[in-house]
């Protein structure tokens, strides 16, 4: 069988037993914030566990995307090392919601791997948890399974929790013996050994855990179980490893083909077999290009921290196994397509993300390629410093500084120290890094929001009947207080939740009025806090909510929707909602996307988003409350943070834009009036945030940027009436040629920001249009002596650039005196001051022409960024021993730039300026790499 009718064969079976079938909700759990990844089936349907959500269905079967590589379900070491462990994989799974228990559960898992898949009965082991002997009898007779076969364990194997408390219970796992002869001993099984491995797990949820640890029966008992989708398909494709099956050959086929490297399927040997390390390294890539593709496509990019770093250190990773393989520039992104070609029929997202992706990851590895080689090198030394000592461990100051200066994740370092048969001390690396963040902390606000709890005796006895989709006040009854938080029966009050903020007001009761300052929520709980007041539970009140607050707030989630499907027809389908906040003043909105917005491309984004305003787009009625699937087949959009059950609300304007949302919105585009961005730009790595006002809020922008613009106006006028009196002075006085560089560059930086100030702005006040006025009797007169400044500029700067030559001609005598020497060459390196690229190239000619046999290498920061010439003598070149062109390049690579040039002479730019006095220490070194002897 192909993975592919595996895997349909599953689904099948479960749906023609009752299940519904169900998508794989995406890796990046948005709506579960104790988890950085989807890593079970069950990830989805925590609410139901949990008892704060239904299904419309009580049983369901699924394929589960996961990824296991942070906390107690970290199996990235041995991946690619061993058969069957990786960071992605597939969770096949089927679920009873109070419906079924363990009898069918045990009875259909049996009757799918015996009967249908036909797997022999003498390899397969049940084990179950050490006193759930109702497990045990049905393992003996609703199945033919061994009686031999069935075996008790402890909590450690058989026992699963979702956490320290709440709901869990006994489970029963399926192993098969893939030994020779298929007679393993009892012994072997949970041992930890690829001859007898867990394929598929049974979990019977029947108690809820307290904080005391105490266990309780649950009112309803629920079946939650997952395969190794991966491993089912090497048994029944019987195949040794994993990565033989067709789930990998493709992309393992791809790998070879783009290394030019031959795949044996040889396992992990002993340090110094090539084939083993060429085909550890292919598996280690091809289990890594999963994680990386289906963790992008579903909304996560490589970053500093959380989720984002672990990717970024899978990337990472798999860079350095590239290495392995000879590959030294940028190749995972060209796995992709091998992905979706393979993958996308079941899980369509990473084809319409593919470009997306693909863009993500190519600028990952350009970004570590750009490191990583020196990063190796600094590695090699920290082994033969470290590895001939009696301790063999690498320092965690050189660990440190290859995370801190080259990228290097510590489990990347600690994976080639491995290697070598050595260790690094962690500790004093983890010190370092704690030592970095204290220094770098800042006080940044909490985000995190546990909740509010109100008392149990609510939560059972009722839920708030929230009416403020249609209702800005209504008669109330206050049902609990606590914490500041008065409770109600029902409210016009929207609770906080959606990136809508909670709504303010009042509540009046017996004549008084107590202001209501937030709206929050417990579950189905509303609650509305209030400064003061003498309520009491069982008081009638009348609740108002701010009425022209939330007008402004409808408008700018209603515009928020606009914004998001603007974003996505003109930058791309990738863009999705990775945060937002919906207030009365203003709305933000944090999207995916991998590079900055162009004003053209934030022109149009507006442009569309006001369009769409004007075309007056009603709100589509009755979309409230209507079920998740009838939802999804209007095609609605998700948004970041909610949490959707069984009936859900959608906002639909028209054909333009429709999702899922519970907030509160205009009843047509036409009443947001105005859509207006105040800003864009960056708030993580591939996440950019955008800001922007709609109503009454876009005139009060548009004052505030003209009256700034208005003081700059008036500020650009004043400069160039002083400057022009003093060019007019200069001329009279006939000393034109002693105005200094400094006047020249104020006077054209004048010209040209006055140039540029006639089309800024096309909203005017009569103020501004007569400074508008005053202004141009000034152009003309700017523009006739243009040429002269110019002509002036020039003669000046190269005067500037010859005297600081002459001034410099001493400092090159002396750095030459001074020089060091490398494998016998003699070798400047040095950082000086210089006024421009020219200047610089200047000073390496005459360094050349004094070193008589050398090599030289100078660096100086201009406008921002290094620049750096290196020459090397005739004689040299001659000789072939070093080419300056490769010497350079190298160098600024370590920079973040690049260059080259001739042999003799050759220039390069970096853009890391920090980065300058650590690469020019260590600069003696790369220039003896490229000597040749």
């Amino acid at each position: 069988m192909t993975s592919q009718e595996i895997r349909n064969s599953f689904l099948r079976f479960f749906e023609e037993h009752g299940h519904t079938i169900v998508p794989s909700s995406p890796v990046i759990p948005y709506d579960d914030p104790t988890l950085l990844f989807a890593n079970a089936g069950m990830n989805q349907f925590k609410d139901v566990f949990l008892n704060t959500g239904k299904r419309s269905y009580s049983r369901a079967a699924d394929t589960q995307k996961c990824i296991r590589v942070s906390g107690k379900h970290n199996d990235l070491e041995e991946v690619g090392r061993d058969t069957y462990h990786h960071t992605f994989f597939e969770m096949l799974g089927n679920w009873s919601f109070g419906d079924y228990y363990k009898k069918e559960a045990i009875a259909w898992s049996w009757e799918l791997l015996t009967k249908v898949w036909g797997m022999p009965k003498n390899r397969l082991w049940a084990t179950v948890y050490k006193n759930d002997d109702e497990a045990e009898q049905l393992w003996k007779t609703v199945t033919d399974i061994d009686p031999l076969h069935v075996l008790r364990f402890g909590e450690k194997e058989n026992f699963w929790e979702m956490g320290e408390t709440g709901p869990c219970g006994p489970c029963s796992e399926i192993h098969i013996d893939r030994t020779p002869d298929g007679k393993a001993a009892a012994a072997q099984v949970n041992a930890g050994t690829p001859d007898v491995i867990e394929i598929w797990n049974l979990v019977f949820i029947q108690f809820n855990r307290d904080n005391t640890g105490a266990l309780t029966p649950l009112p309803a008992r629920h079946v939650d179980t997952g395969m190794g989708f991966e491993r089912v398909c090497a048994v029944l494709q019987n195949k040794n490893s994993n990565y033989d099956t067709d789930v990998f050959t493709p992309i393992i086929q791809a790998i070879s083909r783009l290394t030019k490297q031959r795949y044996d399927g040889a396992l992990q040997s002993p340090i110094g077999n090539r084939q083993s390390e060429i085909d550890t390294s292919m598996r280690v890539i091809a289990d890594h290009i999963r994680t990386l593709t289906f963790a992008i496509g579903d909304g996560a990019v490589p970053g500093n921290e959380g989720r984002g770093y672990v990717l970024r250190r899978i990337l990472r990773r798999a860079s350095r196994f590239g290495r392995n393989l000879g590959m030294h520039e940028p190749f995972l992104y060209l796995l992709v397509p091998t992905l979706v070609e393979t993958m996308s029929y079941i899980f369509p997202e990473i084809k319409t993300q593919q470009d997306h992706i693909q863009k993500v990851i190519k600028g990952e590895e350009e970004s570590f390629n750009a490191t990583l080689d020196r990063g190796l090198e600094i590695f090699e030394e920290l082994v033969l410093k470290h590895g001939t000592q009696t301790s063999k461990i690498i320092s965690g100051e050189g660990a440190f500084k290859l995370y801190d200066t080259f990228g290097f994740p510590l489990d990347l370092t600690e994976l080639m120290a491995g290697e070598r048969g050595l260790k690094v001390d962690v500790e004093a690396f983890n010190k370092l890094m704690e030592e970095q963040k204290e220094r770098s902390r800042t006080s940044g606000k909490d985000t995190s929001y546990a909740g509010l709890k109100f008392s149990a005796e609510s939560v059972k006895a009722a839920a708030t009947e929230f009416l403020g989709y249609s209702a800005f006040e209504a008669d109330a009854t206050i049902i609990d207080l606590i914490d500041g938080y008065a409770v109600l029966d029902k409210t016009p009050f929207y609770a906080e939740s959606g990136g809508q903020i909670g709504d303010t007001g009042i509540l009046t009761a017996n004549g008084s009025t107590i202001a209501v300052t937030d709206t929050q929520k417990d579950r189905s709980l509303f609650g509305h806090k209030i400064e003061n007041g003498n309520m009491q539970v069982g008081q009638k009140v009348k609740a108002q909510v701010d009425r022209e607050r939330r007008l402004s707030i409808m408008r700018n989630h209603s515009a928020t929707h606009l914004l998001h499907n603007a974003l996505r027809r003109i930058l791309g389908t990738h863009v999705h909602q990775a945060g937002s906040f919906v207030g009365p003043d203003y709305l933000r909105f944090d999207f995916a996307h991998f590079a900055k917005l162009t004003d053209e491309e934030l022109q149009k984004i507006e442009t569309m988003v006001n369009e769409k305003i004007q075309e007056n787009i009603p709100r589509t009625p009755n979309l409230s409350n209507i079920p998740f699937n009838d939802a999804k087949k209007l095609g609605a959009l998700m948004f970041f943070g909610d949490k959707y059950g069984d009936r859900v609300n959608v906002i639909q304007f028209g054909d333009f834009s429709t999702e899922f949302c519970g907030g509160t919105h205009v009843g047509n585009t036409g009443e947001i009036g105005y859509f207006k961005i105040r800003s864009e730009g960056s708030v993580a790595s591939g996440v950019r945030r955008i800001e922007a006002v709609t109503g009454n809020m876009v005139i009060n922008l548009l004052k505030d940027q003209e009256r700034e613009f208005y003081d700059r106006l008036n500020s650009a006028i004043a400069q160039s009436k002083e400057l022009l009196d003093y060019y007019n002075t200069m001329i009279f006085l006939k000393q034109m040629p002693a105005i200094s560089i400094e006047c020249i560059l104020e006077l054209e930086g004048t010209l040209n920001a006055l140039k540029q100030l006639y089309p800024a702005q096309t909203i005017v006040s009569p103020a501004t249009a007569h400074c508008f006025t005053e202004l141009k009797t000034h152009k003309t007169k700017l523009e006739e002596i243009q040429l002269k400044i110019t002509e002036a500029k020039k003669t000046l700067e190269k005067e500037i650039a010859k005297s600081r030559l002459q001034s410099h001609s001493g400092s090159i005598d002396t750095l030459v005196s001074s020089a060091i020497e490398i494998t016998g060459i003699k070798a400047v390196v040095s950082r000086i001051d210089a006024s421009s690229a020219d200047e610089l190239k200047s000073f390496g000619d005459s360094l050349r022409s004094k070193l008589g046999s050398g090599i030289g290498l100078l660096a100086a920061v201009i406008d921002d960024k290094v620049q750096l010439v290196c020459v090397v003598t005739d004689d040299l070149v001659a000789a072939k021993k070093a080419e300056a062109g490769k010497i350079v390049g190298a160098i600024a690579k370590m920079m973040g730039g690049g260059g080259g040039g001739r042999p003799h002479l050759a220039t390069a730019g970096g853009k890391d300026i920090q980065k300058l006095t650590e690469v020019l220490a260590n600069a003696p070194s790369i220039i003896e790499s490229f000597i040749k002897l």
